[in-house]
């Protein structure tokens, strides 16, 4: 078990708390970096995805793990990032520009969500995102002069202040930068007094208004950056996919975006990305399962449905604390070996006995 002697109280803040981790993120790093010379156009191309994936997980992460705000309209979001950019793109709008302009703009309608939602917590926020959700298909879908309606509108390649970005390559080291940069961004930011603010309003509203925090100004914020980060995703997705349509950001793709979370782990920034792996992998694994069930069953029309499912359904009972939680207890497990003692990493509920007051 690796053992840390520190003797400034910065290093409890600091990015990397060992060498391990500059070992291991830095070789994480070479391999993305080299990935357009060791992987197929197809596999880069789910590469690419899932690095899209993960941005706006990071977002949904930011609201649901760390502020416990729950969002099931999330793709409302992603379409109005996806859609600003198609826009300001075809305009003419350099890329860098366009791609601001999107988070800017959803970050925007955050805001005029999570103002209302303030009110609401629970499940009445999910009913509350949800209804917001329909309402920007709807909007998507009737604005036929901006949007093009349900016919969709085609999406041209980026344009870098003059350079057009036409390969696949050149478009996944655009979503690897962009991804880095929101990791980071994200990672400072928990480290922030805002970050901390966050947490401790996940944890207990009541404790966290009795330390100062302002609830309305920080839920506010969390949606207000998580949408920022799904518009961000937005348009990257657009740019990836060529052609987007309101049909492609309705109830199914919001409820794939929290399954993302979930099963990644919520709480953490990992569990962004291992989501996303699991989002973008999953349904090539159900493709190469087929051949070896029977017809009746491989060629059903909802197999992949029943399969997600069952994997949510297994996680929520078996594991809570997703695909990075289950990594942390087996790594613990080589750690502590044979000191290992189940339940270590069970919830204490003691702080939340005062909310049983009201």
């Amino acid at each position: 078990m690796r053992f840390i002697f520190k003797t400034d109280y910065g290093q409890d803040v600091n990015l990397a708390q060992h060498g391990g981790h500059v070992f291991w993120y830095g070789a994480l790093m070479l391999l993305l970096l080299a990935a357009p010379w060791l992987l197929a156009e197809y596999w880069l191309a789910q590469l690419t995805f899932i690095l899209i994936y993960g941005i706006v997980g990071l977002g949904l992460m930011l609201l649901a793990g760390f502020t416990g705000l729950f969002s099931i309209g999330h793709a409302a979001f992603l379409g109005v990032g996806a859609y600003t950019q198609a826009v300001f793109t075809n305009m003419g709008v350099p890329f860098p520009i366009a791609l601001v302009l999107a988070g800017l703009l959803s970050a925007a309608v955050g805001v005029v969500v999570g103002l209302p939602a303030l009110r609401v917590k629970g499940i009445y926020l999910g009913i509350a995102t949800l209804s917001f959700g329909f309402i920007v298909e709807e909007v998507l879908a009737r604005w036929e002069s901006v949007t093009g309606g349900n016919s969709g509108i085609q999406v041209k390649h980026p344009n870098l202040f003059g350079w057009k970005v036409g390969s696949g390559e050149g478009f996944y080291f655009i979503c690897l930068v962009v991804a880095v940069v929101a990791t980071l961004a994200i990672l400072n930011l928990l480290r922030s007094p805002t970050g901390r603010a966050f947490v401790a309003i996940r944890d207990s509203e009541i404790s966290a208004q009795s330390m100062g925090i302002q609830l309305a100004r920080y839920k506010t914020l969390s949606f207000a950056l998580s949408a920022a980060l799904a518009g961000i995703g937005g348009a990257l997705y657009a740019h990836k996919l060529q052609f987007i349509s309101p049909d492609q950001f309705n109830i199914l793709q919001s409820i794939d975006l929290l399954l993302m979370v979930v099963i990644g782990g919520l709480g953490s920034v990992h569990g962004a990305f291992l989501g996303a792996i699991f989002l973008i992998s999953m349904p090539q694994l159900i493709n190469l399962g087929k051949g070896y069930l029977p017809d009746t069953i491989g060629q059903a029309p909802g197999l992949q449905s029943v399969v997600y499912g069952s994997v949510l359904i297994a996680f929520v009972l078996f594991e809570p604390l997703g695909i990075y939680g289950r990594w942390l207890k087996i790594r613990t497990w080589f750690q502590l070996f044979p000191f290992y003692r189940k339940g270590l990493f069970k919830r204490q509920k003691s702080f939340q006995k005062s909310d049983r007051l009201k």
